[in-house]
């Protein structure tokens, strides 16, 4: 019996690296640290992280990778190499992640939030910017949220008129 947990604890390992290392797309990544199996370089972080990534920039580069899990992060820690990163590759930059709760939740990644940059994205953004958070829309909503506030304020008040006190506001 535990000839055949060992057995299967090897096999997934082995799939493991080859999952990992033996995709040809990633041959090409900026240098990084050893990255685990499964958990990629989730076990090596450190508090205080900018610490942490200010250690790895200065042993791998301005540019780094790194693994979260299955997700390949690229870090970029120098000024320039941000700036180039937001103003000449922003395009290139500005998809964002597919994950399997976008699908579900998001209508197949298909809101302004995960949805990938494109021509659906700016036309959702168009119609948020026109509609929902217009000027005409929030002056047309300032009532509402004068008198939502002035309840939170009350109740803040209530609370809190014997002497201060913590007041969870999560549950307001």
């Amino acid at each position: 019996m535990a000839l055949l947990y060992y057995g299967l604890v090897i096999v997934v390992f082995l799939y493991s690296l080859k999952v990992l290392f033996g995709s040809r797309k990633f041959r090409n990544l900026p240098p990084g640290p050893f990255a685990y199996p499964i958990v990629g370089n989730l076990l090596q972080l450190q508090q205080p992280f900018h610490r942490f990534f200010t250690r790895l920039s200065k042993k791998h580069g301005k540019v780094f990778s790194l693994w979260f899990g299955n997700r390949l992060v690229i870090v970029a820690s120098d000024l320039p190499v941000v700036q180039e990163c937001f103003t000449k590759n922003d395009t290139v930059l500005a998809n964002r992640p597919h994950f399997l709760l976008g699908k579900h939740i998001s209508y197949n990644n298909s809101t302004i939030l995960h949805s990938c940059y494109g021509e659906h994205w700016r036309h959702l953004r168009r119609i948020l910017s026109l509609e929902v958070v217009s000027t005409h829309r929030l002056n047309a909503s300032y009532e509402i949220r004068r008198d939502e506030l002035t309840k939170l304020l009350q109740k803040l008040a209530r609370i809190s008129r014997n002497d201060f006190t913590k007041v969870d506001l999560k549950s307001m």
